[in-house]
């Protein structure tokens, strides 16, 4: 009788690929984590308790078909797990290495729940959809037949790329805009290379280029095009801008040299990546090298500035964060790596002025307590009166977060409406705005958030699309 290939994490323990060593790994912008060898990326996969009922997918926003893609991994059919894994998630290859797994299908996998430790899910799927690549399996895509209407997407980020993917496998005709001279929004220019390698997100908008998507950058709506000639342009239009402005500091001395902001911060140094001349780095004014860096925020966006600065070569770098470990919302991966690589981190620290002439030479702070719930029910940090002293500082990166610009006043388009917080008001379930035949997904829909989001916002919308066009075909044939 065959060995049952599953359920074996009770023999085998918990294996994620090799990490490159600190010492190693911070001298370069290269992802740290190797690739599974085969025999290792099934006998991880084997451990997967194949359970009823699978918290892993229930608590992915993609609903990815998760244990049997596993299962498939562990018995050798890898061509199959990918297909599977491509049916519900557009980009597998990048959430596999981006996605905060501790928070999402890892975090809630049964076995670990059981204290035998996750199932390693994003290097598998890491694994399965870097094999397809490097077999051939991933392809251009191929509509069945080619449809006459054509739709017109603003923003080439996760969720405008996920929805042109989606809709021109249907044969729509698809146009993507996009402000920036390469697309991939935050994927090329936002998250750091040892992260996600951009040759992994050039290829996959060389795969849609390839499959017939048009890709109009360096294009500005309501600049360079009004809002109304595009949808003039087009039957249908997809508004997935994200959200980059950045929030801001109103605190003494914020506007000294030296005190920057985050993206624009990762935005050169990811140029620099590109080869590209970067006059603000070369000036060194965006340059982390020989600098004593500071770093405000706990999020996502303040680990890719901290472990930059390291790379960048910075005397020394720290992160000033208001609450403790346990309530900052950034991954403890993350942290757990920056801390690896040389980060100290400052926790119930917020800033309260920024002290220098000619530019910034330190960061008043004010120590902090955690105080009663607040609405959301974490704890509210509390000034400590009289704590205040100066952390000594060349570079202060402001990672506080982004809000959404003012699309309807910028593009001249009042009828779209907005929420309280600037998004822009749209159905959760076919993403459709006030405006009919517009749809809205992503960041600029619901706030700042994950890729993983974004590209289900993406599909989602452009399945509403493709009824919209189905519709008005329809009327159109009575």
């Amino acid at each position: 009788m065959a060995r049952e290939p599953m359920l074996r994490f009770v023999e085998v323990k918990r294996e994620m690929p090799e990490k490159r060593s600190p010492i190693i790994r911070s001298d370069d912008f290269r992802e740290i984590y190797a690739e599974f060898s085969d025999e290792k990326a099934a006998e991880q996969a084997s451990r997967c308790s194949q359970c009823g009922v699978p918290y892993c997918q229930s608590h992915c926003p993609l609903h990815n078909n998760i244990p049997d893609w596993l299962r498939m991994t562990a018995t050798g059919r890898l061509q199959e797990a990918y297909e599977l894994a491509q049916a519900t998630n557009t980009f597998p290859e990048i959430c596999g290495r981006i996605c905060p797994q501790d928070r999402l299908c890892e975090g809630n996998c049964v076995i670990e729940q059981a204290g035998h430790g996750t199932v390693t899910i994003g290097s598998i799927e890491k694994y399965i959809a870097d094999t397809a690549w490097e077999k051939g399996w991933v392809r251009p895509l191929a509509p069945i037949a080619e449809r006459p209407e054509s739709a017109g997407i603003i923003g080439a980020g996760p969720g405008g790329l996920a929805a042109a993917d989606r809709l021109r496998r249907a044969g729509v005709q698809v146009t993507v805009y996009d402000r920036y001279d390469r697309a991939g929004g935050l994927m090329t220019y936002g998250i750091p290379g040892f992260k996600l390698e951009k040759d992994v997100v050039m290829r996959r908008i060389e795969q849609l280029e390839q499959s017939g998507v048009e890709f109009v950058l360096n294009c500005e709506v309501g600049k360079d095009i009004s809002f109304d000639a595009l949808r003039g342009r087009h039957d249908v239009v997809l508004i997935a801008t994200g959200v980059y402005k950045s929030r801001e500091l109103q605190a003494p001395g914020s506007g000294l040299k030296g005190v920057v902001k985050a993206l624009d911060y990762l935005t050169a140094s990811n140029r620099k990546g590109f080869g590209d001349e970067v006059p603000e780095f070369d000036s060194g004014l965006l340059d982390a090298e020989g600098k004593r860096v500071v770093v405000i925020g706990g999020g996502d966006t303040a680990m890719d500035c901290v472990r930059t600065a390291i790379r960048q070569g910075a005397e020394s770098v720290k992160c000033l964060y208001r609450r403790d470990r346990a309530n900052m919302p950034g991954s403890r991966r993350e942290v757990q790596n920056a801390e690896e690589e040389g980060v100290e981190f400052v926790w119930l620290a917020a800033p309260r002025g920024f002290v220098g002439e000619d530019g910034v030479t330190g960061v008043v702070v004010q120590k902090m307590r955690l105080g009663a719930p607040d609405a959301t029910g974490r704890q509210s940090p509390e000034v400590i009166e009289g704590s205040d002293y100066v952390e000594e500082a060349d570079l202060v990166i402001m990672a506080l977060g982004f809000s959404p610009e003012d699309l309807p006043r910028m593009w001249e388009t009042p009828e779209l409406e907005t929420t309280g917080w600037g998004t822009i008001k749209a159905d959760f379930r076919t993403h459709e705005t006030s405006i009919p035949g517009v749809y809205a997904c992503g960041d600029i829909q619901r706030g700042a958030s994950l890729v993983v989001w974004a590209i289900r916002d993406g599909r989602e919308a452009a399945d509403a699309m493709l009824d919209y066009l189905d519709a008005s075909a329809e009327v159109a044939a009575q």
